[in-house]
């Protein structure tokens, strides 16, 4: 019945604080977002998610050994629609940091989980925080030079990826111990990918630079995030973590000042304020079961 599961990362951060952990998470997935997308014009973003997702899933199925024999037909499509919503997010996401800053790309995105955490609830303040995101959302759009439409969209799909990844997570978690549910996803989604990379990127990909810095992607927004944020949420609060990983937009824009020098505007960063001020007050008023099921699953 059980998977059988990694030695680590558990030894070598039970003494680190957990808080730091989750930190350390979001700094590895937005700083591993700004390599990729520094990349771009070596590695077309289609290509550099399949590096990724591949990379994620040699390394975890040598890590995790999932178990494989004896599942259930239920157990395969749950692991199925969990790779297909993981695929998604990943690759919108990085059409749409093609497109647009990576701040505003994130920040867009974050509308996914912002939405679950509130969906269903007939509270003011939740309708606020709702209203408060969207403020921020919109006000993105009224910069002089606009935004590129097709960014915006993509950004958004990788919102809707993000929430129904997340929902899925919950769901994968009960069919699937540990990490071994995300590793069959992320064969699921190299698999789906490999095509598309290939006719995209065509030689590229056996240059061994190229396939160095596509595993260095992966390791740094897939496996070192995944693992890390397992050990966290061992050792804190559910709602705490959520709280912290409303960051995630700050970080991006953060990591895009400091390593492709994207440099956004103060009414840019306003809005990047009051989208993660929105997800942590959500955070803080929602429901505990609604936000413990939000967060079983992160990127």
């Amino acid at each position: 019945m059980n998977d059988a599961q990694p030695t680590t990362p558990a030894g070598l951060t039970g003494r680190i604080p957990p808080s730091w952990l989750v930190v350390t998470s979001i700094a590895s997935v937005q700083v591993g977002a700004a390599v990729a997308k520094d990349l771009f014009g070596t590695v077309p973003p289609t290509a550099m998610v399949w590096l990724r997702l591949i990379t994620s899933a040699i390394v975890l199925l040598i890590l995790i050994r999932p178990r494989l024999t004896g599942r259930t037909r239920h157990d395969w499509l749950v692991a199925l629609g969990y790779g297909v919503s993981l695929t998604l997010m990943n690759w919108a996401i990085y059409q749409s940091f093609a497109r647009l800053p990576l701040g505003v790309a994130v920040t867009i995105e974050f509308l996914g989980p912002l939405l679950l955490a509130v969906a269903g609830s007939r509270r003011l303040r939740d309708i606020i925080w709702v209203v408060l995101a969207g403020a921020g959302v919109a006000l993105l759009g009224f910069e002089p030079t606009g935004l590129d439409p097709v960014g915006v969209v993509f950004a958004l799909i990788a919102g809707a990826g993000w929430a129904a990844y997340i929902v899925l997570s919950g769901r994968t978690g009960r069919h699937w111990q540990g990490l071994s549910g995300l590793a069959v996803a992320s064969v699921v989604g190299a698999v789906a990918l490999a095509a598309p990379a290939v006719a995209e990127a065509g030689p590229t990909l056996l240059q061994p630079r190229v396939l160095l810095l596509g595993a260095v992607v992966g390791l740094m927004s897939s496996v070192i995030p995944y693992s890390l944020e397992l050990v966290a949420l061992r050792r804190m609060p559910a709602k705490v973590f959520s709280i912290l990983m409303s960051l995630e937009p700050a970080a991006a824009a953060l990591a895009a000042v400091l390593l492709l020098h994207e440099l956004l505007s103060v009414q840019q960063w306003i809005a990047i304020v009051l989208v993660v001020a929105a997800s942590i007050g959500s955070t803080r008023s929602s429901r505990p079961r609604v936000r413990d099921r939000a967060v079983a699953g992160q990127r």
